[in-house]
């Protein structure tokens, strides 16, 4: 059974954090440098940074949960011009490849249509491969590439991707 659940305690969200740095820690390893990996696990996945982003940020996270455990997660941000930001979809490599991560899309669009929003959006990093194809897959679009600094001598060197919905 599985289910999504929207994450707002902080016995959540600590939960939520812990997952967040073992999915990056074993996902990005190859494709940003550990210590980017590290670095931007403080600055955009831990406890505090989730906080932040509930609420100064607007945005909302939620779990993926598969027979009562935590196996996956998305945060999301009304970005107040008509667009959903879907700030994180990450699943536990567990359960990968059995269309979780399809069904919490699905969840993301059925958000964005009930606030009357147009399109969802996301940055990925050009070199996670398998991300970048799962979003095609999806009929998403690449409307540009962007490279931010994002501190710390660190570069996020992405696509973002939208679809309509």
């Amino acid at each position: 059974m599985t289910d999504i659940i929207r994450l707002e305690t902080d016995e959540q969200l600590k939960a939520n954090a812990a997952l967040a740095a073992e999915i990056w820690r074993e996902h990005f390893h190859g494709i940003i440098t550990d210590e980017q990996i590290e670095y931007m696990l403080v600055k955009f996945q831990s406890f505090e940074a989730m906080k932040h982003q509930l609420a100064a940020e607007h945005y909302q996270y939620y779990g993926f949960f598969e027979d009562g455990a935590q196996r996956g997660y998305f945060a999301i941000a009304d970005k107040g011009d008509g667009t959903l930001f879907l700030s994180k979809l990450y699943l536990h490599k567990s359960v990968r490849g059995k269309g979780y991560a399809s069904l919490m899309f699905e969840r993301i669009k059925e958000i964005a249509q009930e606030l009357g929003l147009g399109s969802v959006w996301l940055t990925v990093n050009r070199h996670n491969d398998s991300s970048v194809a799962v979003y095609r897959h999806w009929g998403m679009e690449v409307i540009r590439e962007q490279k931010a600094d994002i501190g710390e001598g660190f570069v996020m060197d992405d696509y973002v991707f939208s679809i309509d919905v």
